[in-house]
């Protein structure tokens, strides 16, 4: 299993240089050139999973190759979506579309050929379990579909001890169980607590050990 664990932390910019892989390399690579996707593409799969990470860093790698490209939320699009020539139009959580919004993408669809523009969508279920207007959901499911697989907890617990060994922190490996077993298990959420482990660490001049992880927690620390 190929895995990335170049530069994610929660505040770095969404690369696809730095996605942990793990069993997406089908999804990963088509975006590599996401320009010349054969398809309209559509990636689905449950929050924190790394929907918008894909997306975000697919337009930022067409941007840097100088051809154009959009991201947009669905929550803030209205009646209309850009009509530039040879666009990759990226946008996220298109379940949550709005009434008029649903149909300027079904519009976006349609004028797409003679565009020349790609379509990269997402969303939180597969295209059958969408709720929009039946034609748009259909035109959804003709889209090459992707569904992004989330990393098991032993890719997880392998992530925050290389992480945390990068920094000069050692994660005792009942810290680590005990995030796997009681702590929410999205990477960014991991990544937030490693972080205020390594700071407590270093305050508090103590190594990362499952006491200092509960005392941490009694004070506020949510996992």
């Amino acid at each position: 299993m190929k895995q990335l664990v170049l530069d994610i932390r929660p505040d770095a910019p969404p690369a696809l240089d730095n996605f942990v892989v793990g069993n997406n390399q089908e999804l990963v690579a088509a975006l590599h050139d996401a320009a010349q996707l054969p398809g309209h593409v559509y990636v689905w799969g449950p929050a924190g999973c790394g929907r918008t990470h894909l997306l975000r860093a697919a337009v930022d790698a067409v941007c840097k190759a100088g051809r154009p490209a959009a991201y947009l939320e669905a929550a803030r699009i209205g009646d209309e979506l850009p009509q530039t020539p040879d666009l990759l139009l990226a946008i996220d959580d298109i379940n949550a579309l709005a009434a008029e919004a649903q149909i300027a993408l079904f519009n976006a669809f349609n004028r797409s050929r003679p565009l020349g523009q790609k379509l990269l969508l997402a969303g939180d279920a597969r295209p059958l379990a969408l709720v929009l207007r039946e034609d748009l959901r259909t035109r959804v499911g003709q889209c090459l579909v992707y569904e992004v697989r989330p990393l098991d907890d032993e890719s997880r617990a392998a992530i925050l001890a290389t992480l945390a060994a990068r920094r000069g922190l050692r994660l005792a490996d009942e810290v680590i169980d005990f995030l796997m077993r009681h702590g929410r298990r999205d990477l960014p959420s991991l990544l937030t607590v490693l972080d205020a482990l390594d700071n407590a660490s270093l305050e508090r001049k103590r190594a990362v050990t499952l006491p200092l992880l509960r005392e941490m927690m009694q004070a506020g620390l949510d996992i």
